[in-house]
């Protein structure tokens, strides 16, 4: 009898810590040291974005980052004049906690450029014809709510109208089928260090990665959102990323007016 209350003792206790195990909580944070290959020394203000969830943060003064995280969760990290890198989060970087990232300088030649000087006459009449100017001008269109269209100088007329009859033709057939991708802009409009992190960037390469389209289709994207080429070559990240967005949102209106008149028209 003795030897059975041991032995059903022992038994109770695997039990127990068995379910201990089983509700031990798996970590949602990871945290992380970036270190620069060429120096050895920790890298300040590295840009750190999970990509599946659409959040952000930045290493502090001794390159430490923490930031939520689940196994499989890609991490895209950047750094003016390193090369960017993804890191996957797994179990064991979860589990034991402060992890060593190491991040390779990039080696960048300088292009040349020629600088063209204006010849001025000193007559004003004639050199302010020689200065080179942009009109930017947006228009807003009734029934809407944003800002509005941007025109250049040149075909207003056809820009509103194209905005009116065919406001982003392009945009729809680059989102309308990855609607994650929508939803993710929608995050990034949302995460405050996100939007930190985006508006001091030019590179484009955090949108490119977040929205899984190419220099390129994002550059048309905002073309075809009657935005003009000036604004596409000078603004930063954040505001292509609202530029983007009011877009969007515009056309998800035109389109659900057209949707209503086709349904009372049958």
């Amino acid at each position: 009898m003795r030897y059975f209350l041991i032995l059903l003792l022992c038994f109770s206790v695997a039990i127990v810590n068995a379910q201990d195990s089983t509700n031990v909580k798996t970590p949602t944070r990871v945290t992380g040291t970036i270190i620069s290959t060429t120096t050895n020394k920790p890298l300040t203000e590295v840009n750190i974005v999970n990509i599946n969830q659409v959040i952000g943060t930045s290493t502090n003064d001794e390159g430490v980052f923490e930031i939520r995280a689940k196994t499989n969760d890609t991490l895209h990290l950047s750094y003016l004049g390193y090369k960017s890198i993804k890191v996957r989060v797994t179990n064991d970087w979860l589990k034991f906690g402060n992890t060593e990232i190491n991040m390779t300088e990039l080696a960048l030649a300088l292009e040349e450029v020629t600088v063209k000087q204006l010849k001025l006459t000193g007559y004003l009449e004639v050199d302010m014809k020689m200065i080179p100017v942009t009109s930017n001008n947006r228009y807003r269109i009734s029934g809407l709510s944003g800002i509005g269209y941007e025109g250049g100088k040149s075909n207003i007329a056809t820009k509103v109208l194209g905005a009116i009859f065919n406001p982003a033709d392009f945009l729809y057939s680059m989102f309308g089928k990855k609607p994650n991708e929508m939803r993710k802009l929608r995050k990034m409009k949302e995460d405050d260090e996100i939007r930190n992190q985006l508006a001091k960037r030019f590179d484009r390469e955090m949108l490119m990665v977040l929205l899984q389209v190419n220099k390129f289709d994002l550059d048309e994207i905002v073309n075809q959102c009657n935005y003009s080429r000036d604004f596409i070559n000078t603004a930063n990240d954040l505001q292509m990323l609202d530029a983007i967005s009011e877009c969007y949102e515009e056309y998800k209106i035109i389109s659900r007016n057209k949707d209503k008149k086709r349904s009372k028209k049958k």
